[in-house]
């Protein structure tokens, strides 16, 4: 089928430091759209963000959200995402109709300005494995690969029923998420900062949960819970290097598995990097099986 290109008859460019819920119905109603005509996944952390806003006083020096209206129709879009460390994470898409217009290398030229007024050393390039243009344009833009990402969804939620014999979850409050924002560091190898301290009991009223895994009252590892869209989330689950190798992961995977099954959710789901074997082959082991794969490129100041 021949690609339609649209004219564009009033177009507008919107920036913004945080989402607003009108923002986030026109980003996630375009990402549906993509996603049915191109097949593949986007990683835009929409819920996230809209959480994020709502939940704590930001940065109003930053530009976060990149948009591309035509006739009050968004048309394409860019967002940057900074969970700390030295990296900002990029991704974003164009309306099928609206592409080959240079809307995109537009958005991207904003988001690369931004990114230069900002402490980060690194920008991450975010596209889907099977997406042609999307690893097009980042290859054009010098970026050079760091590492892939498995989304993984669990085959079949039902089956699964594992109980923990010693591990425990237990709800993080506000008081530990010093404890949360250390783990973090460990796991994802960032330095830790006070700044990225969170408020579990804030984030909670809006879907997140955070969970501290422990033994006899000893904290052993963490994990965190959405629920988005009847969809439920296991991110950044995690066990401190003393207590690996003892079969904790597991026990903490099957915990979250159990309490996202209370909540009725349809589907869980989970992201891992391609890379992380020991991880990979738990999560196989327990019934998720990968959906997708996301590429991250490079690009350094």
């Amino acid at each position: 089928m021949e690609k339609i290109i649209k004219q564009l008859k009033k177009p507008e460019l919107k920036f913004k430091n945080v989402l607003d819920k009108n923002d986030y119905e026109d980003i996630n109603n375009l990402q549906k759209l993509c996603i049915a005509a191109d097949k593949i996944a986007l990683k835009l952390e929409l819920d996230y963000k809209l959480h994020r806003s709502e939940t704590k006083i930001q940065d109003t020096s930053n530009i976060n959200e990149f948009m591309y209206y035509d006739e009050n129709k968004l048309i394409g879009y860019i967002g940057i995402c900074h969970y700390g460390g030295e990296a900002i994470e990029v991704n974003g898409m164009v309306h099928p109709d609206y592409r080959s217009r240079g809307i995109f290398k537009l958005l991207f030229s904003f988001v690369k300005d931004e990114w230069y007024k900002r402490e980060a050393s690194k920008m991450l390039l975010l596209s889907d494995n099977n997406s042609t243009s999307g690893l097009a344009f980042i290859k054009s833009t010098g970026a050079s690969y760091a590492q892939s990402e498995y989304e993984m969804f669990l085959r079949n939620i039902a089956l699964q029923n594992s109980k923990s014999k010693e591990v425990v979850l237990r709800k993080a409050t506000n008081n530990d998420g010093k404890e949360i924002a250390w783990q973090n560091s460990i796991y994802s190898n960032i330095e830790f900062k006070e700044e990225n301290i969170p408020m579990p009991e804030e984030e909670e009223k809006f879907g997140t949960v955070n969970c501290l895994a422990e033994i006899d009252n000893k904290i052993i590892g963490k994990v965190q819970l959405e629920i988005n869209d009847e969809a439920g989330g296991i991110y950044g689950l995690g066990v401190l290097p003393e207590y690996r190798s003892k079969g904790y992961g597991r026990q903490i995977l099957s915990l979250a598995i159990e309490k996202l099954k209370e909540t009725n959710c349809k589907d869980i789901m989970l992201q891992v990097a391609v890379k992380n074997k020991n991880a990979l082959n738990l999560y196989k082991s327990c019934g998720f099986e990968e959906t997708s794969t996301m590429d991250y490129y490079e690009i350094s100041k």
